[in-house]
């Protein structure tokens, strides 16, 4: 059975357990789904730290610009979303009348046991650690530490395909299992039905753009690009962490035609800072909860505009957490936006209530990303070849 069927049942079947209500099998799902979410948390280091320096390494003197190409693209992504989204839920918010309702709280479902597996490093060292060995193995050809870095790939490489991707469809049931026991995701879906459509509608016309200009740059059909990210969608969807997605985004990448070392290097680093989904489901909901409140008015894009941008850099650490990119935007919606308490829960309520459709357009937007800086290494390698033949 194909992933995508796979994680189609994991969701349907997390929610009807969920709906039963049955105590011990509730507990029994959420018990399994946090010690594999500590194991992917475990491993998420590893993935960025071998995989990421395995494709630095074998770049050789483009690896500078590249990894730079990687970044700029992204945090133009994200910036470029977070606009789009700002024009579009300020022109259609004022026309939503909103009514007033209260937005319950989960009561926190406890599996039979902790159990904590610290990873060895945290996300931002292993992505610091990547760059700093992958592009110093480029530039000092050192066939030592690369024959390290390549064999622990081929580990990690072996722990995703036989672990991580046939036990997702299970954890992906728990997650929601826990989100139908506690009902948090359909009260506040029932409050706020029409401001989440928009995000979610705002998503796939954000993916849709990405894959054009992936599509007219490499020359393929954008759509027929879509139809192949689909199950790392789905598994966004399901695990709501960009980080523990990496491995199906990864596969799902390299199907679209983009090299394997460009893959292995820009699909972890992308799940890492770029963030194009969530920013738009933050300034959606954000022009929203002003709206609703009637305490707030609408800024400006100019008032904006600092917002989205500061959005795109503080968020950068938080894809590997479920629902960390709220939590890490909250400090920018204080300062920058006069968010009191009472807003803020809304944020919160509002975005959790979607955050794995925001991750599911990160991972997926990852995928034109990664075409894009495909595009620009083929280039990088011909001009290289011309300078070469020109001696």
């Amino acid at each position: 059975m194909k992933l995508i069927a796979k994680l189609v049942i994991g969701i349907i079947a997390g929610i009807l357990i969920g709906l039963m209500d049955v105590q011990w099998i509730t507990q029994l799902f959420v018990t399994i789904k946090d010690i594999f979410g500590q194991f992917i948390g475990f491993v998420i280091p590893f993935i960025i730290l071998f995989f990421i320096v395995s494709g630095v390494s074998k770049l050789g003197s483009s690896s500078g610009r590249l990894v730079g190409a990687t970044v700029g693209t992204a945090y133009a992504s994200t910036i470029l979303a977070g606009i789009f989204a700002f024009i579009v839920a300020s022109t259609v918010m004022p026309f939503i009348h909103a009514t007033e309702s209260e937005v319950g709280e989960g009561s926190g479902i406890a599996g039979f046991f902790e159990l904590e597996i610290a990873p060895m490093m945290g996300v931002v060292t292993a992505l610091v650690t990547a760059f700093l060995f992958g592009i110093g193995i480029a530039k000092t050809n050192s066939e030592t530490l690369r024959k390290f870095f390549d064999e622990g790939k081929e580990i990690i490489e072996l722990v995703i395909t036989k672990i991580i991707i046939p036990f997702l469809p299970i954890y992906i049931a728990g997650i929601f299992v826990e989100m139908a026991a506690e009902g948090e995701v359909f009260n506040t879906l029932q409050v706020f039905g029409i401001v989440l459509l928009m995000v979610i509608i705002s998503h796939w016309v954000w993916i849709t753009i990405q894959y054009v200009v992936a599509g007219i740059l490499t020359q393929q059909d954008p759509f027929k690009l879509i139809k192949n990210m689909l199950p790392a969608y789905f598994t966004g969807v399901g695990t709501m962490s960009s980080a523990a997605t990496i491995p199906v985004t990864l596969k799902q990448t390299k199907k679209n035609n983009v090299k394997e070392e460009v893959a292995d290097f820009a699909v972890p680093l992308c799940a890492t800072i770029h963030l194009s989904g969530s920013v738009i489901t933050i300034v959606t909901c954000a022009v929203a909860v002003m709206s609703v409140l009637g305490e707030y008015s609408i800024p400006s894009i100019g008032e904006m505009l600092p917002v989205i941008a500061m959005l795109g850099i503080i968020m950068i650490a938080a894809p590997g957490v479920p629902g960390g990119a709220i939590m890490a935007a909250l400090g920018v919606l204080e300062t920058m936006l006069g968010f009191s308490g009472g807003a803020i829960a809304l944020m919160i309520a509002l975005y959790m209530a979607q955050d794995s459709f925001g991750t599911a357009t990160n991972v997926t937007g990852d995928g034109a990303i990664n075409l894009i800086v495909n595009k620009i290494a083929k280039k990088n390698s011909g001009s290289a070849g011309e300078s070469s033949a020109s001696l």
